[in-house]
């Protein structure tokens, strides 16, 4: 399709509010014009390109509004950890996958699932790369194993804290390890991971992500490069946020839409750095605290009067508490009106009270939230319930945040988790706390418009399927749709069958999701599995 043609689709399934049993959409340069049935869709653009749906689910494109594009690139070529069941098997995986001149970077090591959670050593590391430098993130991408080759390439990592001479590096010592890392990518190589993540974005039902750099996660010339590459034809539209603070005009050096996404308030629970009260369940620490309620505050101001969204990486309970504090100080400063109204954001925000979320509903704040890691680690038997006990149950608390008020955007943090949409709407609907999910509705209106409205895109169309809306949508391959019932909040669309929502394809847990046929962003193909 061309951006000054009328293209029609006919004889599919339209998502599209009020009208749920449409099954033609009509989109001209690059906006929806027309949602309605076959007969009169055709009378009113008579000369407009057929794409025949043959029963095909159309509904609004999805939004992933918390990625790390590089790192996942790299790891979606390289070696995959996240299948190792012990030390052995690791150690086995480096073996035969270092390349001589080459950093081996591999992810995905969780040994709160390994069937002997012993670590390997650092000597037991060198070994098995012969030398080579090797950077092995865990999971959550808060520590990593390191080789000594890796090491002698960032000595200052052996003065920083969170430095282990055996075990992995975590905090500031962490991140030098990760700068080293970074600084041996070429050009090419971060290229063509960052094209590998678009396009697998793309073929997802994904028109746009926000990637959230910063300094100690991926530089300056990676965001930039990125953002360069994305403005291409044919790829998703990225939305660059910058985390450091205070950094305005590093913001509008790199283009960045706000100074916030991982600007890190503390850790994460997996490496025992997510900032609590309460020490650990399985280990005598409270955690990590980077910023307190003032530099909050700081930032919040700054951004505020700069125009700019600000935003913080935050997922302990003492974090969430000192977050609260600094919008609290921040209003003081600013008013709450000019707070309020540049709509800043907190990524994760697993660990937070009812009290805590109506401020921050008052503040106008969105919560960037990844149901996989309910998913992945929430349970009674999770890694979340062995990191804090009882506490575990009231993590990632959907339903209550919505409820007072918190807009929610859907994302995955990739690579900690995998970018598949749908299977993010799947898991916050059957969330592992009874209570605690939401509605197939909400669900999927927050990684789909919820994603739009958390980047300031509040026109009140973008994200949805109705005329003069951006022509972002996906259509898919959904077998039986399932129809709007009151008495199901699980599976179906909509709890209220005369809300004149259409039907959405089942999330049960045995359900097969549904697969990507194409992907279009405002009115131009992004990505093509279709046969029309």
């Amino acid at each position: 399709m061309t951006e000054s043609s009328t293209t029609l689709l006919l004889g599919g399934r339209i998502h599209t509010p009020g009208s749920p049993d449409a099954t033609a959409m009509a989109v001209t340069d690059g906006t929806v014009v027309y949602v309605g049935q076959d007969g009169p869709g055709r009378a009113l653009h008579p000369d407009a390109e057929i794409v025949r749906l043959d029963g095909a689910f159309v509904a609004p494109a999805f939004v992933d509004a918390h990625v790390h594009s590089t790192a996942t690139g790299l790891h979606l070529d390289g070696l995959d950890l996240s299948a190792v069941h012990d030390a052995g098997e690791l150690l086995a995986a480096i073996r035969g996958a270092v390349r001589p001149g080459e950093v081996l970077i591999a992810h995905g090591w969780d040994e709160s699932g390994w069937t002997n959670p012993r670590l390997p050593s650092r000597a037991e590391l060198d070994e098995a790369a012969g030398g080579a430098p090797v950077y092995l993130s865990r999971v959550d991408v808060h520590s990593a194993l390191v080789s000594t080759a890796l090491i002698e390439l960032v000595p200052a990592a052996k003065e920083a804290d969170g430095w282990s001479g055996t075990g992995p590096l975590t905090r500031a010592a962490h991140h030098h390890a990760r700068q080293a890392m970074r600084e041996h990518l070429t050009p090419e190589q971060r290229r063509r991971a960052q094209e590998a993540f678009l396009r697998t974005a793309a073929a997802r039902g994904i028109v746009s992500v926000h990637e959230c750099a910063g300094p100690d996660i991926s530089g300056e010339q990676d965001l930039v490069d990125l953002l360069a590459l994305s403005a291409e034809p044919g790829l998703p539209e990225v939305v660059g946020y910058w985390g450091e603070p205070g950094a305005v005009e590093v913001a509008r050096r790199v283009g960045a839409r706000g100074l916030a996404g991982d600007l890190f308030v503390d850790g994460a629970l997996g490496s025992h750095t997510a900032a609590l009260h309460e020490p650990y369940a399985d280990d005598p620490g409270r955690g990590s605290l980077y910023q307190d309620a003032a530099s909050i505050a700081a930032h919040l101001v700054a951004a505020t009067e700069a125009g700019l969204q600000a935003g913080f990486h935050v997922i302990g309970d003492a974090a969430a508490a000192e977050v609260v504090r600094g919008f609290a100080l921040a209003e003081q400063e600013v008013g709450r009106r000019a707070l309020s109204g540049r709509r800043h954001r907190l990524e994760h925000l697993e660990m937070v009270t009812a009290e805590q979320a109506e401020a921050l509903a008052g503040w106008g704040v969105t919560a960037s939230v990844q149901p996989l890691f309910d998913a992945s680690w929430g349970g009674e038997h999770g890694m979340y319930a062995r990191r804090l006990g009882e506490r575990a149950a009231a993590l990632n608390p959907f339903s209550m945040l919505a409820a007072k008020g918190v807009p929610l955007a859907f994302g995955s943090d990739c690579p900690v988790t995998a970018v598949d949409p749908w299977a993010a709407v799947r898991a916050a609907v059957h969330h592992r706390t009874p209570g605690s999910g939401l509605s197939a509705r909400a669900a999927f209106n927050a990684h789909t418009r919820g994603g739009h409205r958390a980047a300031g895109v509040n026109d009140g169309v973008t994200g949805t399927l109705q005329p003069g809306a951006p022509a972002h949508y996906a259509i898919w391959e959904a077998g039986e749709l399932v129809a709007p019932a009151a008495d199901s909040r699980v599976q179906r669309w909509s709890t209220d069958p005369r809300s004149g929502v259409p039907s959405l394809p089942p999330l049960d847990s045995d359900a097969e999701l549904p697969r990507c046929l194409r992907t279009v962003h405002a009115g131009r193909i992004i990505h093509d599995d279709f046969t029309a």
